[in-house]
C-alpha cells in the first residue's frame, strides 16, 4: 500500500512539471508587458525599461524560467510584482472565501443532486423522471454569470432579502457568513447539482437492473432499504468519482462566481492577476490548482485496506458469493489498488466461476490478476 501511494505521488510530479513549462510559455508569449501597466499610461519608454530591470523581465526567458523553477524547487513561489508581497501569503490570504464557497456548494450540491438522481432512476420514464432531468439539462445550460446577476436583482434588488456582494467570515457569525455566502454558493452549485444528478441517476439505473436487486425486492425488503442499502451502495463509485472530478468545475466557476458576488477569493486574485499580467501569482495559482486536482483524484482512486474489505465482501455478498477471510487478504494484498480494478475484478471472477463451474479459490483469484 505504502509503496503504490508512493508511486503514485512520484508520478503527479511530471504532471505538475508540464503544467508549470506551459503555464510560464503560455503566459510570456502572450502579448502585454506587466512593466507597461505598472508605468501606466504616461510611462516612458525609459520608465519601462527602467522597471523591466528592476522586475528582472528583461533577461532571458530561460534564465527567468531557471529562477523560477529553482526558487519553486524550494517552496518560494515567487513575489509579486505589483504588491512586492509573496504569492504564497498573497494565496493564504484569499484562500478562505474561495474554500467556504466550494465546501458550502459541494454539501449543498451533493445533499440536492443524489437523493434527485434516486428518484427520477427510481422513477424512471415517469412524469418525474422527465421534470428532474429538464432541470439537469438546465442546469448544465444555464451560464453561472447569468444566474449570478438574476439572483442577485431578484434575493438582493427587488425582494432584498440577501446581501449580494462581499463575504463575511464564519467568525463575524453564522448567521452574517450564511447570509453572504448563500447566493454564490446557489449560483455555483446549479451546475454542479446537474452533473452530480444526471451520473447517481445513471448510475443507479445500472444497479437497479442487477439481479441481487431483483432477488432484494423479492425478499419482500422495502423500497426504501432497497435503494439506499443495496442500489446506492453499489452505484457510489461512479458518483463519487465525478464528484472528485466535477471539483474542476467548481474551481473554474469559482473564478466568475467571486467576480460577480465581489468575493475576496483565489478567484478574484485569478482575473485581477491576468488584467496585470502579475505572473508569479498567475503561475502560483495554476498550479496550486492542478496540485488540489491531481491530489483530490489521487485521494479517490485510493481505498485503504478496510475500505476494500468492506467492498469486496459486499459485493461477493451481494451477489450470493462466499468468501473466505483467507481468499479475502490475498485479494487485498494483490490487487491494484484502484476502485475500477477492484469492480472489474469482481466481475471478472465472477464470470470465471460460473463459467468454469469451480468455486472461488487462490488459483482462480491468480488467474484473473495475472491477465
Amino acid at each position: 500500500m505504502t509503496r503504490y501511494i508512493i508511486g503514485r505521488l512520484l508520478a503527479t510530479i511530471p504532471v505538475l512539471g508540464v503544467v508549470a513549462l506551459f503555464t510560464f510559455a503560455l503566459l510570456h508569449f502572450t502579448p502585454g508587458d506587466p512593466a507597461a501597466i505598472i508605468a501606466g499610461d504616461h510611462g516612458t519608454a525609459e520608465d519601462i525599461a527602467a522597471i523591466r530591470i528592476k522586475l528582472g523581465l528583461e533577461r532571458p526567458l530561460y534564465v527567468q524560467l531557471g529562477i523560477w523553477l529553482s526558487n519553486l524547487a524550494q517552496g518560494d513561489l515567487g513575489t509579486s510584482l505589483f504588491s512586492d508581497h509573496s504569492v504564497t501569503s498573497l494565496i493564504i490570504d484569499r484562500m478562505e472565501p474561495t474554500i467556504a464557497l466550494m465546501v458550502m456548494t459541494q454539501i449543498m450540491s451533493i445533499l440536492i443532486a443524489v437523493p434527485l438522481g434516486i428518484l427520477a432512476a427510481w422513477k424512471a420514464n415517469t412524469w418525474i423522471d422527465r421534470v428532474v432531468m429538464i432541470f439537469m439539462v438546465l442546469g448544465l445550460a444555464v451560464p453561472v454569470f447569468w444566474l449570478g446577476f438574476m439572483l442577485i436583482w431578484l434575493f438582493g434588488l427587488k425582494l432584498s432579502l440577501l446581501p449580494v456582494a462581499e463575504y463575511r467570515s464564519f467568525t463575524e457569525g453564522i448567521g452574517v457568513f450564511f447570509s453572504h455566502i448563500l447566493l454564490p454558493s446557489i449560483s455555483l452549485s446549479v451546475v454542479y447539482i446537474a452533473l452530480v444528478g444526471r451520473m447517481t441517476r445513471a448510475s443507479m439505473l445500472e444497479v437497479l437492473k442487477e439481479d441481487y436487486i431483483r432477488t432484494a425486492q423479492a425478499k419482500g425488503l422495502a423500497q426504501k432499504s432497497v435503494l439506499l442499502r443495496h442500489a446506492l451502495k453499489n452505484a457510489s463509485l461512479p458518483i463519487v468519482t465525478i464528484i472528485g472530478i466535477g471539483l474542476a468545475a467548481l474551481i473554474s466557476g469559482a473564478v466568475v462566481t467571486e467576480s460577480v458576488f465581489a468575493i475576496p477569493g483565489l478567484g478574484r486574485l485569478v482575473v485581477d492577476s491576468i488584467l496585470h499580467r502579475d505572473y508569479p501569482i498567475i503561475q502560483g495559482l495554476i498550479l496550486l490548482v492542478t496540485a488540489v486536482y491531481v491530489f483530490v483524484n489521487l485521494g479517490i482512486e485510493l481505498p485503504t485496506d478496510d475500505l476494500l474489505r468492506v467492498i469486496i465482501t459486499k459485493y461477493f455478498s451481494d451477489k450470493q458469493i462466499e468468501i473466505s477471510p483467507k481468499i479475502s487478504e490475498y485479494i487485498i494484498k494483490n490487487i491494484e489498488r484502484s476502485y475500477e480494478k477492484v469492480f472489474k475484478f469482481i466481475k471478472e471472477i465472477d464470470d470465471l466461476s460460473l463459467s468454469s463451474g469451480k468455486s472461488i479459490n487462490i488459483n482462480l483469484i491468480k488467474k484473473v490478476l495475472n491477465k
